[in-house]
């Protein structure tokens, strides 16, 4: 993760730091402290050697016992270390954000279109939003862990820099100051990338159920419309079905009538009735009776 040359001198005045850290390290980058009470002076610049390691020095007290410069040494390497490590998620949130400045162009058209298309691009679109919501989610379930570690490296950090206790070496910037200036700016970029991930996700997901919502709508339209046309349908249905029944009732009659005719026949003769007279005397009769038992035939059933 990391590679860290520490120099550990007992120094008594501070005349003898001074030179020391100017030769030893770039003045620009310079970071100085005391630490643990004046227990020790530790200074670093941040900056790689060209044979690629970090370099930090270490001027103990006289009267400052090895464990206490233990200690501290200790400290200085966890700095670091969980410092490189935090960094790893900084470079991923680099590398997320082209993917999530294109997904962002890509949510905000369809977003956009939401308002203006026709019925005929809904299918598409929401195809599409899905393909976004798709590509944010693996985009969230690769990242999540890194940005969880990014979270509490950050933490430790600053918790070990709390514990040196450290005050201000000759106008020099502190460790934490350091940090502040160069460690904070990208976790605060790591912790906005997080964001913007999770609010995109989120936008993606409304924008889908907004567009859910357009299309339950149009089904409701479209079923609205349905139902009426059914309901003209039956209406005439109904209507067709009285025709027929009127019908039926007609020609039940017809049969009926012959049958009577040829049953009441010979009776009618006798008292001199001709068959037409005949007819005209039992149909009648037979309609109202025809149309009476269709009528009750029709209630039962209904």
């Amino acid at each position: 993760m990391t590679s860290a040359l520490i120099r550990v001198e007992v120094q008594e005045g501070d005349d003898g730091i001074r030179e020391k850290l100017a030769d030893w390290f770039v003045p620009e980058s310079l970071a100085v402290s005391r630490v643990l009470d004046d227990a020790a002076v530790i200074g670093a610049d941040f900056r790689i050697d060209p044979a690629g390691h970090m370099r930090f020095a270490v001027f103990s007290r006289p009267r400052t016992g090895a464990r206490r410069v233990g200690r501290v040494i200790q400290r200085l390497c966890e700095i670091e270390t969980y410092k490189a490590m935090a960094m790893i998620g900084f470079f991923r949130s680099k590398e997320l954000s082209g993917k999530l400045t294109r997904l962002d162009e890509r949510l905000s058209a369809l977003t956009g279109e939401l308002s203006g298309e026709g019925p005929g691009d809904t299918e598409s679109t929401l195809r599409q939003l899905l393909q976004v919501s798709g590509e944010l989610e693996d985009l969230s379930t690769a990242a999540s862990f890194r940005f969880g570690a990014t979270g509490a490296y950050e933490t430790i950090v600053n918790q070990r820099l709390q514990v040196l206790r450290e005050t201000r070496f000759n106008g020099r910037q502190t460790f934490a100051e350091f940090m502040m200036r160069r460690f904070d700016p990208a976790m605060r970029t790591v912790a906005s990338t997080r964001g913007r991930l999770e609010a995109m996700s989120a936008r993606a997901l409304r924008s889908s159920d907004l567009l859910r919502t357009r299309v339950d709508v149009q089904l409701s339209r479209e079923n609205k419309v349905l139902l009426e046309s059914m309901d003209r349908r039956a209406d005439l249905q109904l209507r067709l079905q009285k025709t027929v029944e009127g019908l039926s009732v007609v020609a039940i009659s017809y049969y009926a009538v012959n049958l009577v005719l040829n049953l009441t026949g010979p009776l009618g003769l006798q008292l001199g009735l001709d068959k037409p007279l005949q007819a005209a005397v039992v149909t009648p009769p037979v309609l109202l009776a025809v149309w009476f038992l269709v009528s009750r035939i029709r209630k039962k059933m209904e």
